[in-house]
């Protein structure tokens, strides 16, 4: 690349070629040079066709804060992972990564971040307007899960507004301080992090559900709020501690285990929050199976619709691993990722 000259003529030169945009091409020589310098394990996977554009693009855009020889170690790290995960899946994979490698820098950023935190007002047309608040992700979580969960309790009351209606007017409501006609649920948020690091012994990058890595100090100082629940993981195996219930109807401590393991559905692909799920006995309840946490996942409503579709089969392993056979004869596994390395 060095041959054909900088970076802004060799961007030229693609755009001109392939009839692209001044920053697309820009991008690509971007992603190229990121490529062929800082990520080689990205790149050998692109070369065997294992890898598309766009998901290599997440592990150069997420490790372009690091020095090259931290970049390649986070190459080396994700080598064999991205490949069988979609793109969000990779974004959080590499930036779990970089939290891991570059533990110091992600505390300095997010502090350097937190500094531009705003509310804008944005007007729009027929009478509309975007209030738009930049905030540390623990805040912007906590009154995100408040509002979604007074809204919900409201449409169980037989509301016939659509929940982003209710949380658009739950959300203006508190703004205002005008009273709700129910009593507000607990926002409750959770925090992961492995026991080491919420003692002291090791700092660790803890997860905040829905966002992802934030820096040890931060989830040991949110973790004493009492909107915060914190979630402390085996520091061997990086997952919550087990809790088993023998009913149809999960016990509320089975239900959140199963909810802190799992964060999302289980479907690969997609990331709808567990919360917002179904939980589903994997092997029917009234064919023997358990309504504990090895035989309960997270299934969004679609899926779970669907998994009763004729040709789809779940099975879940001893190991905790979620098979899906599709009609086509496919089979695909997801298990969640231990949110913390070994120690």
């Amino acid at each position: 690349m060095a041959a054909l000259g900088d970076a802004d003529s060799v961007a030229k030169e693609v755009a001109l070629e392939l009839h692209y945009g001044a920053r697309q091409a820009e991008g690509q020589v971007s992603l190229a040079r990121d490529l062929a310098r800082r990520l080689p394990s990205t790149f050998e996977a692109m070369r065997r066709g294992a890898l598309d554009p766009y998901r290599a693009s997440k592990v150069a855009d997420q490790t372009s804060v690091l020095t090259d020889e931290q970049a390649r170690e986070v190459d080396a790290q994700v080598a064999g992972k991205v490949t069988t995960r979609d793109a969000t899946s990779v974004r959080r994979l590499v930036n779990r990564t970089v939290a891991r490698v570059d533990p110091d820098g992600h505390a300095r950023r997010c502090e350097e971040r937190k500094r531009s935190r705003k509310v804008q007002l944005c007007h729009e047309d027929e009478g509309m307007a975007t209030l738009y608040a930049y905030l540390p992700a623990e805040i912007a979580t906590t009154i995100y899960t408040r509002v979604d969960r007074v809204a919900r309790r409201l449409r169980s009351n037989g509301e016939e507004r659509t929940l982003d209606e209710l949380r658009a007017d739950v959300f203006s409501d508190l703004c205002l301080g005008i009273a709700r006609p129910v009593e507000p649920p607990r926002a409750e948020v959770f925090v992961y992090l492995d026991f080491l690091t919420w003692t002291g012994l090791r700092n660790e990058p803890a997860e905040l559900a829905g966002h992802g890595p934030i820096p040890a100090g931060l989830a040991r100082e949110i973790a004493q709020n009492a909107t915060i629940r914190r979630v402390i993981t085996d520091p061997m195996t990086g997952t919550p501690i087990d809790v088993g219930r023998h009913r149809y109807r999960p016990s509320a401590a089975t239900k959140e285990l199963v909810q802190v393991r799992d964060r999302e559905c289980r479907i690969p692909g997609c990331h709808r929050p567990v919360q917002a799920c179904d939980l589903d006995h994997v092997k029917p309840w009234a064919q023997g199976g358990g309504t504990d946490h090895g035989n309960l996942c997270g299934l969004c409503r679609r899926d779970h619709r669907l998994k009763d579709e004729p040709g789809w089969h779940h099975r879940m392993t001893e190991t905790g691993v979620l098979e899906i056979t599709t009609p086509a004869g496919r089979t695909y596994r997801s298990q969640p990722e231990p949110l913390t390395t070994a120690a």
